[in-house]
């Protein structure tokens, strides 16, 4: 593998449970240290997705290669380049913080240091507490500690910043973008549609097991999609125009109808883009619990 290859492939990837289609068809490539949002709905195909590339489920057919081999043969050198955040975990409750991330470090060849891991995540208050007397958030900074330990070249992040506060959440921006700058290659998957915005390059929504949209952050979805939005209310009814030039509306409903109820500018933003393209694919299949 080159350090032009993508670190993650994927070509026509496809999973099936009889009859049901969980994927259908999904290619998409992530470069190395670029930080890749898979985006969807609750079972849209994105665990499963995730699932494969980490070597835990096999697919149906298709191509795929994480790291340069497939992830089907993935053998413990291979996985000791990942690093993965789950979406939760079963950590052991009855060891503390420092206790876990020392055993874990031990699993690595070249480990971050312990204690630049606690401080990280924001943990060295409780850094000798029991696992099992943390907060769910408190928690999840374990999980995120676990998953960045082992120094790794690709970070599956499932859900990363679930339970965390807004503060906890800016904080952790701050990590991921860290991580970014040394190189690490991410892929996110998150329902917190300003974080993918607020920290990848690039994104893919899956809905019904299939790729509706890919691109660069401020991109996706077209360009007509993010077309401002000039919205009024007239009488009992809302009105809106889309625009490329949204004051000069603005300025003729003034000059026809003097003050202009409910009157307001809107410019999409990813999770305006993302809602309308799910809107265009109602039609979403659930994945089988297994």
């Amino acid at each position: 593998m080159t350090s032009a290859d993508p670190v993650v492939s994927v070509h026509d990837l496809r999973k099936t449970y009889g009859p049901l289609a969980a994927l259908d068809g999904v290619s998409f490539d992530i470069q190395r240290g670029e930080t890749f949002a898979l985006l969807g709905p609750n079972g849209a195909g994105k665990s499963t997705t995730i699932e494969i590339l980490e070597g835990y489920r096999d697919r149906t057919s298709g191509e795929a290669s994480v790291l340069g081999i497939d992830p089907s043969a993935g053998g413990l050198a291979w996985k000791a380049r990942l690093g993965i955040v789950l979406q939760s975990t079963g950590e052991s409750g009855n060891v503390t913080v420092r206790e876990q991330l020392s055993h874990f470090a031990g699993f690595y060849p070249n480990p971050r240091s312990v204690d630049e891991v606690v401080v990280a995540v924001g943990l060295e208050d409780k850094e000798k507490t029991l696992i099992r007397k943390l907060s769910g958030g408190q928690r999840r900074r374990v999980d995120v500690a676990l998953g960045i330990i082992g120094r790794p070249e690709l970070l599956f992040l499932d859900e990363p910043t679930t339970g965390f506060d807004p503060e906890a959440r800016r904080q952790f921006w701050g990590l991921i973008r860290s991580l970014k700058n040394e190189g690490t290659t991410i892929l996110l998957t998150t329902h917190y549609l300003d974080e993918a915005a607020q920290l990848s390059d690039r994104a893919a929504v899956i809905a019904g097991g299939k790729l509706i949209a890919i691109g660069n952050i401020g991109e996706i979805g077209g360009v007509a999609a993010r077309i401002p939005i000039v919205r009024w209310r007239e009488g009992d009814a809302i009105r809106e125009q889309r625009t490329h030039t949204p004051t000069i509306v603005v300025a003729e409903l003034v000059k026809q109808h003097g003050e202009v109820p409910d009157l307001e500018i809107i410019r999409p933003s990813l999770e305006d883009v993302y809602l309308e393209m799910l809107g265009e694919n109602t039609t979403i299949e659930l994945e089988p619990a297994l």
